[in-house]
C-alpha cells in the first residue's frame, strides 16, 4: 500500500476501532456510498471476541408469544450468518465465537464491501476547527499519519476520538468513578468436560474454601467458565481487576499483570483440586486485558437505568435489547442483576450516539452516553453491533444530504435501518 496516496486523499467516513461495532459502522457506510478507511490498533479486524477472547455472545432475544424474538437483528444477525459460513459460530443455543474464524471473516468481509483497512495504527491526535473535526492522527510504524474526512464514527469502546476531540464524558460510576473490573479471558485444553460438569458444586464450595483460607486471591465470588468449539478446552471468564482505570496505561499495565497471576493461580488451583481437570493444560490468554467499561460520552441524551427498567420507546429509536443490568462489582465480590420480564425491552435514542461539542462525530459501541447503570446492560456483542449499523447508516445518510450528523432525518434513518432488517422496537 502506498501510505502517500492514502494520506492525501479525504475520505468520506473514517472510523477508529475495527470490533464488531466497528465492522458493522463501515460497511453499513460503505453501502451507502461512502468511501470509508476503518482504523485498527491490533492486526486484525474482530475486537472484543478476537483481542480479547470476549465469548459467547450474551443473549438478545427475548420470548413473544411461546416463541423466541430476537431484539437484535439488520446487520447482527448478518454477521451472524457471515460467521456462521465461516465455521466459527454454530448460532442458537451454542453461541460461542471461535476467534480465529472471527477474524478471517471480517477480513473477508471488508474485502468484499470495499472497506479499507488499516492495522497497528494507534489513534494519538485530532484536529478540530470549531466543532468540526478535520483529521484524525494516528502512531504506525512509518511515524505518525493524519488522515481526513468529511465524517468521523468512535467505534474505539473508551471514546479515545470523542476525548481527544474535547467531547465531555463520564468514566465510570458516579459516586467514585470507578468502572466495572476488569478480565483477562483465558482458556484450559485436556479437561474430561463431563467429569468437571458433575463436580461443578464441588468446585464452586472448594474455590469458597480456598479463598477464606487466603489461597485464592482473586476477588470475584465464584468461578465463571464456558464451552468452546475445541474437544477438551474450556473458557474462563473468571479473574478479575478492580479498582483500577482502563484509561490509564500505568493502570493497565498493572491490571494484565495481576490478571496473569490470577489466571495461574486458578489453573493450579483446578488442575490439582476439581475432578476432570486432573490432567489439564492452561494453553493460552488473550492479547489484551477485557474492559467492560470506561468512558461513556455525554451525549444529547444520557440514557439511563430508568429508562430501561421502564422499556421506554423513544421517539428517535434506533435499537433495542433487554439484556440483564449486570453490574460486576468494580470495588470486589460480588455481581447484581436487574432482569427484563419475557416479552418486554428498551430502546436506544439516536441522540446517544451524538457527543457534545462536535458536529461530524458519532460514538457507536459501549462507550455510548449512558450511565454506569444502563451502560451494564447496552455494553454486550450483539447490541453495539446494532448501534454501529445505525451509526454507519446514519453517516451515509449526512454525506448524502450534506449535512451534519445531528441534522439527519430520524425517521429516514429509522426506515433504512428496518428496510436492511434491523428491529428498532
Amino acid at each position: 500500500m502506498q501510505t502517500s496516496g492514502m494520506t492525501d486523499r479525504k475520505w468520506d467516513l473514517i472510523v477508529v476501532g475495527a470490533g464488531l461495532t466497528g465492522v458493522a459502522a463501515a460497511v453499513s457506510a460503505r453501502r451507502m456510498g461512502m468511501e470509508v478507511l476503518l482504523i485498527e490498533k491490533a492486526g486484525f479486524a474482530g475486537g472484543a471476541p478476537a483481542t480479547c477472547l470476549i465469548n459467547p455472545f450474551m443473549p438478545y432475544s427475548t420470548r413473544r408469544d411461546g416463541k423466541k424474538f430476537a431484539l437484535s437483528r439488520g446487520f447482527f444477525a448478518e454477521l451472524q450468518t457471515i460467521l456462521r459460513d465461516t465455521g466459527g459460530y454454530q448460532g442458537d443455543p451454542r453461541e460461542e465465537l471461535h476467534e480465529e474464524y472471527v477474524k478471517l471473516a471480517m477480513d473477508r468481509l471488508l474485502v468484499r464491501e470495499g472497506v479499507q483497512p488499516l492495522f497497528h495504527a494507534c489513534l494519538c491526535g485530532v484536529e478540530k476547527g470549531g466543532e468540526t473535526i478535520t483529521a484524525v492522527k494516528v502512531a504506525s510504524k512509518c511515524g505518525v499519519m493524519t488522515f481526513r474526512a468529511k465524517y468521523f464514527i468512535d467505534c474505539t469502546g473508551d471514546a479515545d476520538l470523542a476525548m481527544m476531540a474535547g467531547c465531555p464524558f463520564r468514566l465510570g460510576r458516579d459516586e467514585d468513578h470507578l468502572c466495572q473490573p476488569m478480565t483477562l479471558c483465558f482458556r484450559i485444553g485436556n479437561i474430561d468436560i463431563p467429569t468437571l460438569d458433575k463436580n461443578r458444586p464441588l468446585m464452586q464450595k472448594l474455590y469458597k474454601q480456598f479463598q477464606e483460607e487466603g489461597k485464592i486471591r482473586n476477588p470475584r465470588e465464584n468461578v465463571l467458565m464456558f464451552y468452546t468449539h475445541v474437544d477438551g478446552m474450556m473458557h474462563f471468564n473468571t479473574t478479575r481487576v478492580i479498582k483500577l482505570d482502563p484509561t490509564n496505561p500505568f493502570d493497565v499495565t498493572q491490571a494484565e499483570m495481576l490478571a496473569r497471576e490470577q489466571m495461574f493461580e486458578l489453573y493450579h488451583f483446578l488442575r490439582d483440586n476439581v475432578p476432570g481437570c486432573e490432567k489439564s493444560q492452561l494453553l493460552y490468554s488473550a492479547s489484551e486485558i477485557g474492559v467492560r467499561e470506561s468512558r461513556m460520552i455525554i451525549g444529547e441524551y444520557v440514557l439511563t437505568q430508568e429508562d430501561l427498567i421502564n422499556c421506554v420507546k423513544f421517539e428517535d429509536r434506533i435499537a433495542a435489547g433487554n439484556y440483564d443490568i449486570d453490574i460486576h462489582n468494580p470495588a470486589g465480590s460480588g455481581t447484581s442483576h436487574y432482569y427484563f420480564k419475557d416479552g418486554t425491552w428498551y430502546t436506544i435514542p439516536y441522540r446517544a450516539l451524538l457527543p457534545q461539542n462536535a458536529d461530524n462525530l458519532l460514538v457507536a459501541g459501549r462507550c455510548i452516553s449512558a450511565t454506569h447503570e444502563a451502560q451494564a446492560s447496552i455494553r454486550i456483542m450483539p447490541i453495539v453491533a446494532t448501534l454501529g449499523h445505525a451509526a454507519g447508516v446514519a453517516a451515509g445518510l449526512a454525506g448524502k444530504t450534506g449535512v451534519g450528523v445531528k441534522e439527519i432525518d430520524v425517521k429516514q434513518l429509522q426506515g433504512q435501518l428496518e428496510s436492511e432488517g434491523a428491529f428498532i422496537g
